[in-house]
């Protein structure tokens, strides 16, 4: 048989879930290794598929790629596991269907943990091994981001002229993760001549039949359409999925209608859906035509005004001065707002609320900031974490953010739980800094993470963290350009103790345009200076620091009296090259960073003096 004479004749019906199978039979390591452990289950389940009338079986090789492997320390078993998936699937199909090999997809939600260069690397080499076993297609499913499946795609297309199928996974009806409409991406995808562009995976056939209602029929591929058995349901630790093949045929009709010409089945769906689906469409021919449903424009209204300019953004031409205040780590309140008051009074533009820091339960730094910006007309900076927010709560946690006026945010990945005072807490880590930063100016489009209307475009302005202390700057700065190009709109440092480190910086960050705050931190003691020099990564405190600072001794304000000086030292060589300085409160000792804001204002007055003095000498 020949693959794309059939397809141009009658719809063809593809397998349903290998891992669902697997999985009820108690296995739940990696499924790929049994391709080289178990070859008789796997090659079962094939036969099981194709008695059951699937046109398509697909290879036992989704994640068989060097990254997912490496997690079960098979990474050096790429080729076998892959070539063994194609000769099990043969042999299987028995003549009977066309065996496609498997390329699942490497990116997930945080897009940025693997970088496009290395996913074309790992991707050559699977799709190496299985062509070397002369599949009859390829197949490339549960692809999340588009420019991934783009990327893999021109490599299958220059490596091989076999037929291919390439299928999308919605993050929501309708809508990539990107926000891109199913619609568009499909047709971007068709550009690369392939015989069949479609969905999989994430939705039921309710979703997916909605989905594709806003669909037209491509001109140059068919639709192919792989669903989930329904939603899953969690049950005593389970992912489960509701036993509905009769229901699942009657969508096949419905899929049909819609204009998919290739119909099988994702996760949840067994040999029984694919029966199912092969004598709902038993006689149904292709259709041709059909009337696409309009897609519903979307009219953003526009945000409430953002209660005058960025600070952060004014730190690149202004002085401008942050000030960090830590939420405390008990109830009551009064203390904070005194060193609030106090910091404003003392000069500062304005605070910055730390979001659970060193990974330890704070009041919540957005009821602090909204009571600031109520009582006392100060418009904070909320920083926001990965680590305590999944992405449904981080959404969340921005709507109510915007909700509250409170448009100015440092994103940071956050500590992880281990060094906190809760141990044992799971740290989330749903995105990485990077990809934080790109939803929130994703919102400010309008659009939620999957690309639905939030009916209005917020107004964030985004700081984003830099720590230059670190072994390679370079590699830090990397790391900064990075974060410009997701969508920061500003840089706040960790706090630096070298006047040689601030200089080293200067001449690393010449080329950046974005506002950097310098992060200043006053020490509080010897021992203070000790634990940053030996146990915090990358903070080198020089030996005469050090020494000042023993020399204080155990006198409480001898010792914040040496702190003090220290830093003055550094904020004026900072204050030499840039304009901005983010003071860090040390343990709530307010009193310290109001004397160096007031010192920061000394100096400002003092140069507005000296400049008066010349431009009265020239006139």
């Amino acid at each position: 048989m020949d693959f794309r004479e059939e397809l141009s004749k009658r719809i063809l019906i593809g397998d349903g879930a290998m891992g669902t199978l697997l999985y009820s039979t108690g296995i739940d390591h990696c499924f790929e290794e049994l391709n080289i452990i178990s070859p008789d289950k796997i090659e079962q389940i094939h036969k099981t598929y194709v008695a059951s009338g699937s046109d398509i079986i697909q290879t036992n090789t989704y994640g068989a790629n060097y990254y997912k492997l490496k997690r079960y320390g098979l990474e050096d078993e790429v080729q076998q596991i892959n070539r063994q998936g194609v000769i099990i699937a043969r042999k299987a199909a028995n003549n009977q269907a066309f065996v496609f090999g498997t390329i699942g997809a490497s990116r997930g939600l945080r897009k940025n943990d693997l970088d496009l260069s290395e996913i074309k690397r790992q991707f050559r080499e699977q799709l190496y091994a299985l062509l070397l076993e002369d599949p009859d297609g390829i197949l490339l499913e549960t692809y999340y981001d588009l420019e991934e499946i783009e990327a893999v795609l021109a490599i299958v297309k220059e490596e091989s002229n076999l037929p291919i199928i390439a299928n999308i996974c919605l993050h929501d009806m309708k809508y990539l993760q990107n926000g891109m409409h199913v619609s568009d991406a499909l047709i971007r995808l068709e550009q690369f001549d392939v015989e069949a562009v479609g969905l999989n995976c994430r939705l039921g056939p309710h979703h997916m039949i909605r989905s594709l209602e806003e669909v037209p029929i491509p001109q140059k591929s068919v639709l192919s359409v792989y669903p989930n058995a329904s939603l899953p349901d969690f049950l005593d630790g389970k992912l489960t999925y509701e036993p509905n093949p009769d229901y699942f045929g009657s969508s096949a009709i419905q899929l049909v209608e819609q204009g998919a010409r290739i119909i099988g089945g994702c996760c949840g769906t067994t040999p029984l859906h694919i029966e199912s689906v092969k004598k709902a469409l038993a006689g149904k021919k292709p259709v041709l035509e059909k009337i696409v449903k309009p897609r519903k424009i979307e009219i953003y209204n526009s945000s409430f005004d953002d209660n005058g300019p960025s600070v952060l953004k004014k730190g690149k031409t202004e002085r401008t001065i942050l000030v960090e205040l830590d939420p405390p780590k008990k109830l009551g309140i009064s203390d904070f707002l005194q060193g609030a008051k106090a910091l404003i009074s003392a000069g500062a533009d304005t605070l910055t609320l730390a979001d659970n820091s060193l990974a330890s339960p704070r009041i919540c730094n957005v009821s602090l900031s909204s009571i600031l910006q109520d009582k006392q007309k100060i418009k904070p900076i909320v920083h926001i974490t990965c680590r305590d927010r999944n992405l449904i709560g981080l959404q969340s946690h921005l709507m109510g953010l915007h909700t509250l006026g409170l448009n100015e945010v440092l994103a940071v990945t956050g500590d992880p739980s281990k060094i906190g005072d809760f141990p044992g807490a799971t740290s989330v880590y749903d995105l990485s800094s990077f990809d934080l930063i790109g939803l929130i100016k994703q919102f400010n489009e309008g659009r939620s993470y999957s690309g639905q209307s939030l009916g209005q475009k917020t107004n964030f302005h985004v700081a984003a963290a830099f720590n230059p202390n670190v072994r390679y700057l370079h590699k830090a700065v990397e790391r900064m350009e990075k974060k410009i190009a997701c969508g920061a709109d500003s840089f706040i440092t960790q706090p630096i103790f070298s006047i040689h480190q601030l200089e080293e910086l200067h001449e690393a960050t010449k080329h950046i345009d974005a506002p950097i705050y310098i992060g200043i931190m006053p020490l509080t003691s010897y021992k203070n200076a000790e634990f940053l020099h030996h146990e915090v990564p990358g903070i080198q405190l020089t030996d005469q620091v050090r020494k000042a600072m023993f020399s204080a001794g155990n006198d409480r304000r001898q010792a914040e009296i040496e702190g003090l000086a220290i830093a003055k030292e550094l904020i004026d060589a900072a204050l030499e090259k840039w304009k901005s300085i983010y003071l860090i409160t040390p343990f709530m000792r307010y009193g310290m960073t109001v004397n160096l804001t007031e010192y920061i204002r000394d100096k400002d007055k003092q140069e507005l003096k000296e400049e008066r003095q010349y431009a009265s000498k020239l006139t």
